[in-house]
């Protein structure tokens, strides 16, 4: 080995000097979390959900399909959308507390919050649950603080007095205003787990980034990178909510949209604080729904498609559904775009693999991401092991946990 003129010295101080870094830099970035992330997260307002809800919105979008479809896509991923209604119609679910729900007054909230978590009990036992599961309760600000808590306290003494805590369940913190917001309702989410007898860290959260002062602090700081650290390891998530944030900017309801640049800026800022620290992103809805005759369900899925299709294509994997009808246009424009990408992207993963010449000269990071969209791709059931015949999921997962 050639030798340098710089000591073993000179290495050890170097190591030495950035040993408490390495270890701030390991510990706040770990990558991309283990395990699969939901195409969407569907809201339900508490007094509306049963155990078979899922099953119910499956039923509805099959018949509206039936009655305005076919939808405007492929046969492939037509089939696929079917296939999946019939499966698997919500991927993730929200018990909705708050605006969804609205202030029925405490007597009326304490039985609803009881009545919900044996509800999800019901469904997870008897396998209607769907893979992911939570409630949204009242935001940590101060007139809805104590109401929020207690509706969470009651929904799981509900959900936890008819069995375990279901695989994939998370609650939603919605409205932050102050960062102290968030690191309160993780200690409150740890005193819970004391009250329950559950497993210290099993109660994580995602914070809805649905306000200015979730983007930026009072003092001028980049409020979302301290919200992520105020978690205390324990979010899981960042929803953006399109309407609370688009109105707090004082934009007018006719142009309140996932598009609109004051939309794109928030969400530009959550996308760079949340990379690399295994904290996942999700965009938010459209309240142009499927509803009417139709010329209107068909304007509305193609609307829909469109926002969902874009949010994809800017590394948002996730969005927020609110009616059933809403489920064909959300799969056909999730399978659409992995089906459109998995060819390409496999052949440039066996060329990174081979180090073959491909048209393309990839670092190890578009490996990673490459592997990490194929992986999103079957998971949603976009795409089948048939596939990708010689790259399965084991070796996609090495490359997405590759650095």
């Amino acid at each position: 080995m050639a030798a340098g003129r710089l000591s073993e010295n000179v290495y050890a101080h170097i190591d030495a000097r950035l040993a408490e870094v390495d270890a701030r830099v390991a510990g706040w970035y770990p990558g991309e979390p283990p395990g699969r992330q939901p195409v969407h997260t569907v809201y339900v307002p508490a007094g509306r959900f049963t155990a078979d809800l899922a099953a119910r919105w499956g039923e509805q979008a099959v018949a509206v399909l039936a009655e305005h479809g076919p939808l405007e896509t492929d046969t492939a991923v037509a089939e696929r959308v079917t296939a999946k209604l019939a499966a698997e119609p919500i991927e993730d679910l929200r018990i909705d507390f708050e605006d969804g729900y609205g202030r029925p007054g405490d007597e009326a909230e304490d039985a609803d919050a009881l009545a919900a978590g044996a509800e999800l009990a019901a469904s997870v036992r008897d396998g209607q649950a769907p893979p992911f599961t939570g409630i949204r309760f009242k935001s940590f600000e101060q007139p809805t603080r104590r109401r929020g808590i207690r509706t969470l306290d009651l929904f799981l003494n509900g959900l936890l007095g008819e069995g375990a805590l279901p695989a994939g369940f998370v609650v939603t913190l919605p409205k932050v205003t102050a960062v102290e917001q968030v690191a309160a309702c993780a200690t409150v989410l740890e005193q819970l787990e004391g009250a329950y007898g559950l497993d210290t860290g099993a109660l994580r959260f995602e914070v809805q980034i649905e306000t200015a002062q979730s983007i930026l602090a009072e003092n001028g700081t980049v409020a979302v990178t301290r919200i992520i650290q105020a978690g205390g390891g324990r979010i899981t998530g960042l929803h953006y909510g399109t309407y609370d944030y688009s109105a707090g900017l004082g934009i007018s309801a006719e142009y309140q949209s996932m598009e609109h640049p004051a939309a794109d800026f928030a969400k530009g800022f959550m996308q760079v604080a949340a990379a690399g620290t295994g904290v996942r992103l999700s965009d938010g809805s459209t309240n142009k729904l499927p509803v009417g005759d139709r010329e209107a369900v068909r304007a509305a899925w193609r609307e829909h498609a469109r926002l969902v299709r874009r949010s994809l294509e800017r590394g948002f994997y996730q969005g927020w559904d609110l009616h059933p009808h809403q489920l064909p246009s959300r799969y056909a424009a999730t399978y659409a775009f992995f089906r459109a990408g998995f060819e390409p992207a496999a052949a440039r993963l066996r060329a990174y693999a081979m180090q073959a010449e491909g048209g393309f000269l990839d670092e190890p990071a578009t490996a990673q991401a490459l592997a990490a969209y194929l992986c999103r791709g079957l998971d949603c059931g976009a795409l089948t092991g048939a596939d990708l015949p010689d790259l399965d999921r084991a070796t996609l997962d090495r490359y997405v946990r590759r650095a």
